[in-house]
């Protein structure tokens, strides 16, 4: 489905484009076209004054904060996070009027202000970028749409550890959360619907 509208109140919300997550290996898309996609849109909902949210996941130093629960697979981190992991890159980082939410979560509504932030700016949709598709942004897209907001994904702005979970992300689940489309076309509907 190709997008179809930008409201007036939408917001950017980008996930984990921090020190620790985009040194890792990542697929489909290299995490350096990721930031530069998302900087593209930043820059773009910037200019034109509608929010630009930072999330980052970060944990205590001795992950007391941590999500608890079994699971089967490995946790990662165990050793613990090396000094500056979960900074936001400088090239989204440090600009004014932007807000940066802090979660302990895969997604970014959960333990979070991030709701209360956005409708406290009347914020009715949200455009999504980051790292990992199927998980920190996945997460993030199914509680926007448990919210009430309208969810747009930029799917060449955000990239995962797997490029399976990327494509099976986009092709299953966020077409029926949202409407996806590429960093070029939401920047031209953009321009169309925001001057």
């Amino acid at each position: 489905m190709a997008l179809t509208t930008l409201d007036p109140r939408t917001a950017l919300v980008v996930i984990d484009l921090q020190a620790g997550i985009v040194s890792g290996p990542t697929a489909p898309h290299p995490s350096a076209e990721v930031v530069a996609r998302t900087v593209e849109l930043a820059e773009a909902f910037r200019a034109r004054e509608l929010p630009v949210v930072l999330v980052r996941v970060s944990f205590a130093a001795d992950f007391a904060d941590a999500v608890p629960g079994r699971t089967e697979a490995a946790r990662s981190g165990g050793g613990g996070r090396p000094e500056g992991w979960d900074v936001i890159v400088p090239e989204l980082a440090g600009r004014p009027g932007d807000i940066t939410v802090t979660k302990h979560n895969w997604g970014a509504f959960h333990g979070t202000d991030l709701d209360v932030q956005l409708r406290r700016r009347g914020v009715t949709q949200i455009v999504l970028t980051g790292i990992a598709t199927s998980i920190g942004v996945e997460s993030t897209a199914r509680a926007a749409h448990e919210h009430g907001y309208h969810v747009t994904l930029a799917t060449d702005a955000m990239t995962d550890l797997d490029a399976e979970a990327h494509r099976g992300s986009v092709e299953r689940i966020f077409p029926r959360l949202g409407e996806t489309g590429t960093t070029a076309e939401v920047l031209e509907l953009l321009a169309k619907t925001h001057g």
